[in-house]
């Protein structure tokens, strides 16, 4: 996959997929968002609370999703991508959602003992709110960002679970039972799981990775198809707006992840829809081209009230150079969105850009907001670092370098910066304890 449009930032991003057995994340605030939206009343159906899973995105074009335990679940960026509707989607979160609700086991393979995929396991075990620290004033991190890759632990998805087939079927009942208690069709979930079961005559050599890891037998679909068309919502669609947010996603999944010739050939001029015009704005970023400002302020007349639009002309102004430019655009979401923490991220991102040593006050301010919304992002305790360290506050910089460590999984780096900065806090304030929880934490040990 091209780093064009991924590694949205100007920084040095790493080059996730050229290193194998990389597993990338991405965040992207608006997909996200819509993510969470599809999740909420399935969650619901399941007992869970709403703030129980995460979801997080994986920057991979293959239609796969799993849950190693019953806080996370991983979706690539290609079931997005690959679905034509909401249900598809749905249908996946339902399916991974019956495993979590079902208690079903979920076993890291010999590959969870690799000391290279630590970083992976902290983000599963939650290293990544340990590294945010107990009090809320202090430095932390969030990654704001348009579909912003981020590196990861290096483990492949196949190699984080196994399911058995009855979890499988088991999976399958209970999807269908919540999507029946929110009033949705299973005929999202249908379309995709037939695909899955046809590929099964085909050597596994070529097959879906979601087709390998959710075994799916055709008299197993015969059974689920039947079934589902029970449900008097089986014809169902998906509601209108939803299904816009749906194709505005998609659009712009395939724009950041793609040549701009092929959004040029999947959304061509003659196309004249809002997803079909975002594409192209997009492609017109990636580019590098003078003309993207313009192509999203002709998106911002027709939605001014959009803050994934006044989000995309500031990652546009702040790519060309311009960050000072981009912060009123980046004001703009924050005032329409104030609780999204990538955009916070942004703002802070772009207010230490500027180089004006009157707003690093705000940018840390900022930043320290958007950590508290959004705890699990490298690069904003790379921008807070540099914003106290500008105003002086160099220990309480070492421990925003410390925090963003932890999150990258350099364990030892982290601790070094910590212990530097223990040296040069006062014992017992919010900062020393930070970097005190740093220099003793004992990364967890895996077993076979």
């Amino acid at each position: 996959m091209a780093s064009a449009g991924l590694a949205a930032l100007p920084l040095a991003m790493p080059q996730v997929h050229a290193q194998t057995g990389k597993l990338p994340l991405v965040r992207d605030a608006e997909a996200e968002a819509l993510l969470r939206d599809y999740a909420a009343p399935i969650y619901r159906a399941a007992g869970l609370p709403q703030s129980q899973v995460e979801i997080i995105l994986v920057n991979d074009k293959g239609f796969n999703a799993f849950v190693p335990d019953s806080r996370r679940m991983f979706v690539n960026l290609g079931v997005l991508m690959d679905a034509e509707t909401p249900g598809e989607v749905i249908g996946v979160i339902a399916h991974e959602t019956g495993h979590i609700a079902g208690r079903h086991l979920v076993r890291l393979r010999q590959a969870a003992t690799n000391a290279q995929i630590m970083s992976v396991i902290g983000l599963v075990l939650g290293v990544g709110a340990m590294a945010a620290g107990a009090s809320s004033g202090a430095g932390g991190v969030a990654q704001g960002g348009a579909a912003m890759a981020l590196g990861a632990g290096s483990v492949g998805q196949r190699s984080l679970l196994a399911y058995q087939r009855g979890e499988e079927a088991a999976a399958d009942k209970a999807a269908l039972r919540y999507l029946e208690a929110t009033g949705q069709s299973a005929k999202g979930m249908l379309k995709t799981f037939e695909r899955f079961a046809d590929q099964q005559i085909f050597s596994s050599r070529y097959a879906d990775p979601y087709a390998l890891s959710h075994p799916m037998a055709r008299e197993r679909y015969n059974a689920l198809e039947a079934e589902a068309r029970k449900s008097r919502y089986f014809d169902t669609p998906a509601p209108t707006a939803l299904q816009a947010r749906h194709d505005m996603v998609r659009a712009k999944l395939l724009a950041f992840t793609s040549h701009p010739n092929a959004v040029a050939r999947a959304y061509p001029r003659s196309d004249t829809s809002l997803a079909a015009q975002y594409a192209r704005a997009i492609a017109t970023m990636n580019t590098r081209s003078r003309d993207a400002v313009k192509a999203i302020d002709a998106l911002i007349a027709q939605q001014p009230n959009n803050p994934y639009f006044q989000e995309l002309k500031g990652q546009a102004l702040l790519e060309s150079g311009n960050p000072r430019e981009a912060v009123a655009p980046f004001r703009k979401a924050v005032a329409l969105q104030p609780n999204e923490g990538q955009f916070l991220i942004w703002l802070g991102y772009a207010l230490v850009g500027a180089n004006d040593p009157t707003l690093l006050p705000e940018a840390e301010r900022v930043l320290k907001s958007g950590i508290q919304r959004d705890p699990n992002s490298g690069i904003a305790y790379s921008q807070l670092a540099i914003a106290l360290a500008r105003q002086g506050k160099q220990p309480e910089a070492d421990v925003a370098t410390a925090q963003g460590l932890m999150m990258a999984g350099d364990f030892q780096g982290a601790k070094r910066y910590a212990a530097r900065a223990q040296k040069n806090l006062k014992p017992g304030t919010p900062s020393w304890l930070q970097a005190d929880d740093i220099v003793s934490y004992k990364p967890p040990s895996f077993g076979q």
